[in-house]
């Protein structure tokens, strides 16, 4: 079972208990009343190891069975198929120790082992291998002749020490699971235990678009009303990553809701479906889109919308990247040149019978998999890796995979810098040849014109997240400078809030993870000339031109779309706190408010 990506290997299996649900329910009420009791089920992670941890908004790029037993108001949803029916719940934890590290395995018959898991990512590089075996012979750029066994290593940690003993090769990841792989290869200062082993990633293969959500009841409307409620997930994987994001960017923190952790993706699907009393799950599809059809459920986000959160990369092993650079860069070109290829509906039917033959899925499922991942195409990995004003770029994402965990405690060293495991010598290379530097990002939303309040009566809130910029009195302009007298009394001249850029930079990070969303910035102000003014006209203007200066900065500085954003000037018609209303440090303030892309 993947603790990475969807698996549809349960799917028929699951048909085989339709005539035992009746026993299966009665069984689970009494079962799951016990395990939702266990303190360990129900440890709150942002409550281990002593006061639950604050993380800033700010650093962020997006009834049921009772205890004994008793009758329940609203019974299972055990009519449903979930591609897993049993569960059970996991205490906290963080990943187990590297079982030991080695030099890589010597290439047998020049063959590469690569790993990857189940995951319509991996298509491109199942596509360039025409299969899993290595029967295809690879060519350098200068003709030396090599093979590539692709693994199927579903399970992360498997795969981690796998690698880390010389097995594998190649390893596969998203980015925001290598900080915690880092955990068992760099000691608590961040120098590597052995260098040999150190990831090396020279491609991005996808981000996922559509493949993972959070499903949760329907009196869940926003990220902020999961505060105090139960949400179930599996630890150390990209589901934990993206609720912890999402949590955050929409200010609420971990330790304010109860995380309960399951083997897997497939597991926590199957128990928000069995016990009402959880609020929410991160799960994947086709899960997520079935759970989210029932009534009482709903979809708060998925990756459509933050379609730019959950990035697959695979990385070698340093020493065999040191001793095999040409191979290396022919698995890159391998990969980059089936993306292409894979833009035509036979090549995809072709990639589909082999991965049904490597994973045991029958081809029509992989078929129907292909579109939860959008594969990364060379402009894309350049925009990813090498733009630096890129907000979804490979360091943003690196350090808030970084400032999560170690938020929570999973990650207790020293943060790797980013440019120490990424290797951007393959794409500076490729970046001198017209097959690769003519390609166009083509994972860009295109965005129609929309007025506030059609996004607001045609799409669904995700999140609101609320920042502090400081405006000179009666001005808009985000930019302006000021002269003030330094520590020795020296006349400078600076910015009349020196934060500007690093609100801006974090604002982006947000925005950029929701590639498909709606953007609305809102604009406040205090009431402390409420007594003063006839009406609140001059103040609401004021207040559009502050939202409009935020916008217009961004889409400058990080050549954002104008249409996905919308500015509104608010006033002071709604204080940050209703019971606070004359706190006007608080009051004066910008929103983003990011709302659920449009579906077709």
């Amino acid at each position: 079972m993947s603790n990475g990506r969807p698996t549809f290997a349960f799917y028929a299996a699951v048909l085989a208990v339709v005539g035992g649900l009746v026993y299966f329910a009665g069984k689970q009420a009494g079962f799951f009343g016990n395990a939702g009791g266990d303190p360990a089920a129900n440890k709150t992670e942002g409550k281990e190891g002593g006061d639950a941890p604050q993380l800033d908004p700010n650093k962020i790029n997006v009834g049921g069975s009772q205890a004994g037993g008793e009758m329940a108001a609203e019974g299972s949803s055990d009519d449903i198929i979930t591609t897993k029916k049993e569960y059970g719940f996991v205490p906290a934890d963080r990943l187990p120790p590297v079982k030991g590290t080695a030099g890589y395995a010597k290439l047998e018959d020049n063959t590469v082992q690569f790993a990857l898991n189940v995951w319509a990512g991996w298509a491109p590089i199942i596509h360039a291998n025409e299969g899993f075996q290595p029967k295809k012979v690879w060519k350098t750029k200068d003709g030396k002749e090599f093979r590539i066994q692709l693994v199927l290593a579903d399970n992360p940690v498997d795969m981690r020490d796998k690698y880390a003993a010389g097995d594998f090769h190649i390893g596969w990841a998203t980015v925001d699971m290598l900080p915690l792989f880092m955990e068992g290869f760099v000691d608590a200062s961040g120098k590597p235990r052995d260098s040999r082993i150190m990831p090396r990633i020279f491609q991005q293969v996808d981000w996922s678009n559509g493949g993972d959500g959070i499903v949760v009841r329907d009196t869940i409307r926003t990220v902020r009303d999961l505060r105090g409620k139960t949400i179930v997930l599996a630890q150390n994987s990209p589901s934990q990553y993206f609720a912890l994001s999402m949590l955050v960017a929409g200010g609420v923190q971990p330790g304010e809701v109860t995380f309960k952790y399951t083997n897997d993706a497939f597991e926590a699907a199957a128990a928000f479906n069995a016990q009402k009393d959880i609020a929410a799950c991160v799960s994947w599809a086709p899960d997520i889109y079935k759970l989210s059809e029932q009534p009482g459920n709903r979809m708060l986000v998925d990756t459509q919308t933050a379609n730019k959160l959950i990035a697959d990369v695979w990385f070698a092993r340093a020493d065999f990247a040191q001793d095999h650079p040409d191979l290396i860069e022919g698995i890159v070109r391998g990969i980059f040149d089936s993306i292409e290829s894979l833009k035509t509906q036979e090549e995809k039917q072709k990639v589909a019978e082999w991965m049904s033959a490597g994973y045991a899925i029958p081809a029509s499922d992989c078929l129907g998999m292909l579109g939860d991942a959008h594969w990364t195409n060379f402009a894309e990995n350049s925009q990813f890796f090498l733009n630096q004003n890129n907000p979804s770029r490979f360091e943003s994402v690196w350090q808030q995979a970084y400032y999560i965990y170690r938020g929570i405690r999973s990650v207790t060293h020293q943060p790797v810098p980013f440019d120490q495991v990424a290797d951007f010598s393959v794409l500076q290379r490729l970046q001198s040849e017209a097959k690769y530097s003519t390609q166009r990002d083509e994972y860009q939303a295109q965005f129609a014109p929309k007025t506030t309040g059609q996004i607001i009566a045609e799409s669904d809130e995700v999140l609101t997240n609320t920042v502090i910029i400081h405006f000179a009195p009666n001005n808009s302009d985000l930019m302006k400078k000021v002269i003030r007298k330094d520590a020795e009394g020296k006349e400078i001249e600076e910015l009349y809030d020196p934060n500007v850029d690093f609100i801006l930079e974090e604002i982006s990070k947000i925005v950029g993870q929701f590639g498909a969303a709606r953007i609305v910035i809102e604009g406040h102000s205090d009431a402390s000339m409420k007594a003063l003014l006839p009406d609140d006209v001059l103040v609401k203007q004021l207040s559009e031109n502050r939202a409009n200066s935020v916008k217009e900065s961004l889409i400058q500085k990080y050549k954002l779309d104008p249409n996905q954003f919308n500015a509104v000037g608010i006033g002071w018609d709604r204080p940050v706190d209703p019971r606070d209303p004359l706190n006007h440090a608080k009051n004066r303030r910008v929103e983003i408010r990011v709302f659920s892309a449009e579906q077709d």
